[in-house]
């Protein structure tokens, strides 16, 4: 068990170990005696204190749930024999989850590697929503996994994004407001003042006038965290349909014809959990985010030279 679990409930700390199960269907498991905890039974309230031995036996009637692997194409960058770097496509779920259990970058890396089976989540540390492209960094161990768990939690994995946000953002911005679930849309995140601390620092990379090119750096990992946070200072994503707002139909193209949140994972950089080195990868945008630009900038030019800025 992570450290960085330690204090929580054993269903709940289950829960962020195995995002693709219920905590109802983990709950069940627990009270029939299907998971115990450094090989003894546990109750679900019990509290885990960090460097225990968790063993989950599904029960037969779930094996349908097992994950399979699918030959689901991987653009790898980096992998050796404790860690992989992939580039993953806009589109690509990273989890199975309910109506979702087919077609994700999880069936893809058990085809890559059988061994990720025996990992939980198949060695995925940290996720990106189906519709963000961009770097994402697996463990091939136990113990490669647990230090990358732990280095994201102490902040030590920098991770920077390229955003285009709505409007003209004319300077820097440090964003640090908290994030938690939406009081009335459970789906979607928002800044709410019980939320977990959020901090996202956004630099200038280019201005159009009607959008801007960002680079974006976390500080915290929150779940929608950059979107929430454009959104919150007036400049959501190009694209967003979950925080972009009513004006997301009454933009001109080629905003309007986006057709996802423009969001790429562009930097990735770490201390590699066996080595001890510093490990750096960058992708560049794939071709729609590319192709985006390309055409705010040509919309740009054709205004005065007078308003033209960029950085």
């Amino acid at each position: 068990m992570p450290a960085e679990l330690a204090g929580m409930r054993l269903d709940q700390a289950l829960a962020r170990m195995l995002p693709e199960h219920s905590r109802t269907r983990l709950k069940a498991w627990i009270d029939a005696g299907h998971v115990t905890v450094d090989a003894a039974a546990w109750n679900a309230r019990d509290r885990v204190a960090g460097g225990e031995r968790i063993d989950v036996v599904a029960p037969a009637g779930d094996l349908a749930l097992v994950d399979e692997p699918e030959d689901i194409a991987l653009d790898i960058v980096f992998e050796d024999d404790a860690i992989l770097a992939v580039d993953k496509p806009a589109g690509l779920v990273v989890h199975p989850g309910s109506g979702n259990r087919a077609g994700t970058l999880l069936n893809a890396l058990l085809h890559h590697d059988p061994a990720l089976a025996s990992l939980p989540r198949a060695g995925i540390v940290h996720r990106l929503d189906k519709d963000t492209s961009g770097l994402m960094v697996v463990a091939k161990t136990i113990e490669a996994q647990t230090a990358l768990v732990r280095e994201l939690a102490a902040r030590r994995i920098a991770r920077e994004y390229l955003a285009i946000a709505r409007g003209d953002l004319a300077r820097p911005v440090v964003v640090d407001a908290p994030i938690g679930r939406h009081p009335t849309q459970r789906t979607t995140m928002a800044v709410v003042a019980r939320g977990k601390p959020a901090r996202t620092h956004v630099d200038i990379v280019e201005r159009f006038g009607i959008a801007t090119l960002l680079r974006c750096t976390l500080e915290t990992g929150r779940t929608h965290q950059i979107r929430v946070h454009l959104a919150a200072i007036g400049h959501p994503l190009v694209g967003d349909p979950a925080y972009g707002g009513r004006q997301a139909q009454n933009v001109v193209q080629p905003v309007s014809a986006f057709a996802r949140q423009a969001l790429h994972a562009t930097r990735l950089a770490l201390t590699h959990p066996v080595s001890g080195k510093t490990m750096t990868w960058s992708a560049a945008p794939p071709p729609d985010f590319a192709a985006l630009v390309v055409a705010l900038r040509r919309i740009a030019e054709q205004r005065p030279a007078a308003d033209r800025r960029k950085t």
